[in-house]
């Protein structure tokens, strides 16, 4: 549930908020079609974390090599970095709508508050915080019916594709899908159940399998309703009065004089909400990946004094943001540079697991199966295709 959430951070949420503010009810179906892929991509990822104990990153030096392993550690912590920095002011902005408060003053404090619950938090205590702030994505849901939007209207959009040419609509469906399946979200799902949530050597055969499958599906089922809920809010009232949108938290401030105080506050709530649960992730998912990478000590059950390296990467993450933040950097062309390395990488990234997912030197006797198999290359040219096709549309300046 936690990697699978974390994959709609804020540059996520103010995706969706403004595909919604643009395009309306027209692309709630492929808001809705997050949830196949995302859940084929976290299943592969759990059962090679639970048979092969071991992270993506460890395992592609292992079978691959360094000089391999380095295209995807290049494509995770570029875009990791980018996207830190950006979740990192949105939360900020989300607590500031909530309190009144400039959010320029609250940067500090919610750095220093994730600095103290990775350093000083075991695994255990990190993820049952995680868990319990799942339920601030709840307020995405309620904003969605407090704003109001033609069901009939709804539904059918939901359940009808609808393939459109126009620009705007093409722009919109290539973004939500270019921009959800971050390579960080399998990433982490790997380390979570290979490297944190190892089972007792006489743990029932199978039965971590299982409960990683269904951890899986009922995650990325959680997660597209989520973001369906981001966009309808956006597009019941933005896109009712085609009020146009560059970020999460514009959303947040722009959803006040058309859905009333309450839907705001709420959609503000789903804001920090996404940020505080991607910001551990994103931060974690950094140093794991170089500590892998450097076959490091590493993980956050260890004392920062036998995994400095480790630590000193995740110090250095939050550093980086927040010096981004402090120095009035703009993120947006940041986060548009983010995507596109994302475009290309995600799809490397996806590549290395499903081979992975099929080497019996990795996974032994208990590969996943051919058709799972066919389905994570089916995901992998999808999320490659439409990034392409984003970035080739992007440069004509056809979107």
């Amino acid at each position: 549930m936690v990697s699978a959430a974390s994959d709609n951070d804020p540059t996520n949420v103010g995706t969706a908020a403004a595909v919604g503010a643009q395009t309306g009810y027209q692309l709630a179906w492929v808001a809705l079609l997050v949830a196949p892929l995302l859940g084929v991509v976290l299943t592969i990822a759990a059962q090679v974390g639970a048979v092969a104990r071991d992270d993506l990153q460890s395992l592609t030096v292992k079978r691959y090599g360094r000089g391999a392993a380095t295209l995807l550690l290049v494509s995770v912590v570029v875009v990791n970095l980018v996207t830190i920095a950006a979740d990192l002011q949105a939360g900020a902005a989300g607590i500031g709508l909530l309190v009144g408060v400039d959010s320029r003053w609250l940067v500090v404090p919610l750095a220093a508050a994730l600095a103290g619950l990775l350093l000083a938090g075991k695994y255990g205590q990190v993820v049952a915080v995680l868990r319990y702030l799942l339920l601030g994505f709840l307020a995405f849901a309620a904003a969605a019916v407090l704003a109001h939007p033609d069901w009939p209207r709804l539904l059918e959009a939901s359940l009808v594709p609808a393939l459109s040419l126009r620009p705007s609509e093409m722009a919109g469906g290539l973004a939500l899908l270019g921009t959800t399946l971050t390579s960080y979200v399998y990433v982490w799902e790997t380390v979570e159940r290979g490297v944190e949530e190892q089972p007792p050597d006489d743990a029932p055969e199978g039965g971590g399998r299982a409960r990683a499958r269904a951890g899986a599906v009922v995650g990325a089922v959680f997660t597209a309703v989520i973001l369906w809920c981001m966009l309808v809010a956006s597009a019941a009232t933005l896109g009712r009065h085609h009020q146009p949108v560059a970020s999460a938290q514009d959303a947040a401030g722009a959803l006040r004089p058309l859905a009333g105080p309450f839907a705001a506050d709420l959609f503000a709530v789903g804001l920090v909400a996404s940020a505080v649960i991607a910001l551990p992730v994103l931060l974690a998912t950094t140093a794991y990946v170089v500590g892998a990478h450097f076959d490091w000590r590493r993980g956050l059950s260890e004392r920062i004094g036998r995994a400095r390296g480790f630590y000193a990467v995740l110090v250095a993450s939050i550093g980086l943001a927040l010096f981004v933040s402090l120095a009035g950097i703009p993120v947006i062309g940041m986060l548009v540079a983010a995507s596109v390395i994302g475009g290309f990488g995600t799809p490397i990234g996806l590549v290395f697991l499903v081979r992975l997912a099929r080497d019996p030197q990795v996974m032994g006797a208990q590969p996943i199966s051919r058709g799972l198999a066919a389905a994570g290359w089916a995901v992998a040219v999808i999320v490659g295709g439409f990034g392409l096709l984003f970035v080739i549309g992007a440069a004509l300046g056809m979107f």
